[in-house]
Order: structure tokens, then sequence, then C-alpha cells
């Protein structure tokens, strides 16, 4: 085999960051006769990566385990000879970015996406008076920051972060052939597999059970509908720390038989299109893609006021937003949707137009490839798509 057209390394804190929102570009890069790495902590599943390497990154930046893992990412870039270097999610992004000072000498280029700031509205005082400076500082280490929401990036623009350049993309892109509205056939049958009848109301988020993704609010907004909507039932997937209090709070409340905790689901598509409605309770968020697929497969939404919500629920049109830890409010706009199929029918539909019209998985990959091409300073390596044309990576 002849020599690759370049080497390119990806990092996330956690395997499942990469696995989960980075394939399509990984795959493309593979397309072009690129090498593909990756690094991040646990197993990596990633079939587009040549090498993968399990660096023992952790989410706390205050973990001694996070002194090894910058050893470690620091020996892996100086050996590599990487042309590109991408790293995502704080820490991971924060100790490769200096791990990679001396091969940036040398002419690496390194790529920071920030899946929305911490020290943002809904973070804690904490996290601004440790993250904003740690990100400042860091930005002179990035050749191209990307961000993937406008808050983010005018805070950053308008803070003049020192970056080579600052950019926003519209997220990391959802399938619209997997994500999307199903007919009334394929509803009963995805409903059927759940368990769940057509009479059955059901409302779906899927997060981490952590202090930030707040699923406690949607428990409590359960309760106080149990009585008028007797059919009504909360999905929650995913895991983390807290959701053994939220299985308790839900039997203290008297919802527990309407509550289910269903755990990782990779399956979650097969089934989206057949619920009612999406809700989401988090008090900070980037871009989330839990609510962009929920909007793709024409689900109307409530949720929490938050930049990342605010970006992609238009209020009164494709969903409800409501003000972050407001378990009454959350209550009454849920109700308003139950109460009007005609309306919440339309609500969905605007969602997968606001979705299809920007966020889509093509648009998105359009936007990287002129990223890269601009940071390569090789424009052929975007021609891929003819949308490219249309996209100034500095614009909004």
């Amino acid at each position: 085999m002849g020599q690759p057209a370049g080497r390119i390394l990806f990092c996330a804190t956690v395997a499942q960051h990469l696995e989960r929102f980075h394939q399509p570009v990984m795959r493309w890069f593979k397309s072009r006769g690129w090498e593909v790495h990756a690094a991040a902590a646990g197993p990596l599943d990633l079939p587009w990566a040549d090498r993968r390497f399990d660096v023992p990154f952790s989410r706390s930046p205050a973990r001694l385990t996070n002194v090894r893992a910058y050893r470690e990412v620091r020996r892996i870039i100086d050996e590599g000879g990487y042309r590109l270097i991408h790293c995502h999610t704080p820490t991971a992004s924060a100790l490769t970015r200096l791990a990679a000072r001396r091969a940036r000498r040398g002419g690496t280029r390194v790529l920071y996406t920030a899946h929305g700031f911490h020290f943002q509205a809904g973070g804690s005082k904490l996290s601004w008076m440790l993250y904003y400076p740690l990100e400042r500082m860091l930005a002179r280490l990035t050749d191209c920051l990307i961000t993937i929401n406008e808050e983010d990036f005018r805070l950053a623009a308008d803070r003049r972060f020192p970056a080579g350049r600052i950019v926003r993309v519209h997220g990391v892109g959802v399938d619209l052939e997997r994500f999307a509205p199903a007919d009334a056939e394929t509803r009963r049958g995805m409903r059927r597999r759940l368990g769940c009848g057509m009479d059955d109301q059901l409302l779906f988020y899927a997060a981490e059970f952590n202090k930030n993704k707040n699923q406690r609010m949607l428990i409590e907004a359960l309760a106080l509908l149990k009585d008028e909507f007797p059919r009504a039932r909360l999905l929650l997937a995913g895991d983390g720390p807290l959701r053994p209090a939220c299985e308790a709070l839900a039997v203290r409340l008297g919802v527990g038989d309407r509550t289910h905790f269903l755990g990782f689901r990779p399956d979650i598509a097969d089934w989206l299109p057949s619920l009612d409605i999406a809700v989401a309770s988090s008090y900070r968020e980037g871009l989330p893609v839990n609510v962009l697929e929920a909007m793709a497969c024409g689900l109307p939404v409530v949720a929490t006021s938050n930049r990342g919500h605010r970006e992609l629920v238009n209020d009164g049109r494709s969903g409800w937003l409501v003000p972050p830890g407001d378990t009454r409010q959350m209550a009454d706009r849920i109700r308003w949707l139950l109460l009007n199929p005609r309306d919440r029918a339309a609500f969905g539909g605007a969602g997968r137009g606001i979705v299809s019209s920007a966020y889509g998985l093509d648009t998105v990959m359009a936007e990287m490839r002129a990223i890269y091409a601009s940071i390569l300073g090789e424009m052929e390596i975007g021609t891929w798509a003819q949308r490219q044309e249309s996209f100034t990576p500095s614009s909004t």
C-alpha cells in the first residue's frame, strides 16, 4: 500500500462520544485515503479507525488519572506524525491541546469542537471561574475553535478568544432517513414492540442520569398529571449515578408503574417515531442530539429554556420552552399538547422542518469538509459535496 494522504487523530474523554457522534467524519477521511487514529477512555468500537488508544481521561479535571492521560496522549502525538488533531469534550480537549504544543510547532493543526461551553448560563459560578479562563487560555493552542450554537459562537467571538479561527457548525448532524416520521401502521408495530398500545400517551427523554439532566423534574411533572391522564407514561433512556434516586422518586410519587427506565438503548431510532412528545429537563445544553432526533421524527418538544434548546425549539411553533426547574409549567405545557392532538402534529411537522433545513448529516458534513479544507489549504478535500460553495466557515 502507498503512503496515506495524511494522518488524523480524534480525541474525546470517553469512547462512546466518538462512537456516537463522529464516525461519519472518520469514514469520510478514510474514503479520502487518510489514516485515522482515535484516543479516548474505554474500549473503542470504531470500524473506521486504523488505530485505537485507550487513554485514561477522566471527566473530572481534578482526577490524578488525568496526569497519566496527559503523558500518554503526549506520547501518542509526539510519535504519531499527525497532520490534523480534532479533539472533543472538555477534559480530553484541554489535555490534548497542551500535549500537542510541540507538534503544532512542527506543522500539526489542532481543531477543537466545543459541545457547549460549561461556563455558559446554566453552569455554576465554580464552572465559570474554572472553565472560562481555561478555555480562553487554551484557545491560543487551537487552530480552529468550532462551536455548535449561536450563543457559544458569539461569546467566543465577542470576547476575542485567541484561536486561529472561530467558526460555527450545526451540531454533529442527524441522519434524516434513519430518524423520520412514521405512518400509522408502522407506529402501531413500533408500539407493540415497546409493549404499549395506541391509547398510551408516551413522553420520552434520552440522557445520562446526572444533576444537569434533571430527570426528577419530569417525574414530578408526570405525578402532577397522573390523575388527569391515566394513560400517560414517561420513558427514560440512559443510565448514570442518579438513576436509583429517580427510580425511588417515581415510586414515592405514585408513578413508578408509569415511569419506564430503559437503560442504554442503541435502538431508539426503531421506535422513537411512535412516541407522542419529547421532553427535556436539563439546565445546560450545547446542541442536544436527543432533541434533534426527536424533532426529526416529527415529535413536538417541551424543554427547559437553555441555549441549546433555544437554538432548536421555536417556542409556540415546534414546541414549548419552560424555565429550568419549573415543574408546574412543564406539566402545563405537556397537558396542552396531550389535549390538542392536531396542534401536536403541527408542532411535530414544524420541528421536522427545522431539522431538515439546517441540521441534517449531509449539511453538517459539508460544513466540516469546508473547515478541514480551509485549515489544510487544500480546497479539493471539500469538493465531495456541492453544498460547500454556499458555506462560509466563519458565518453563522
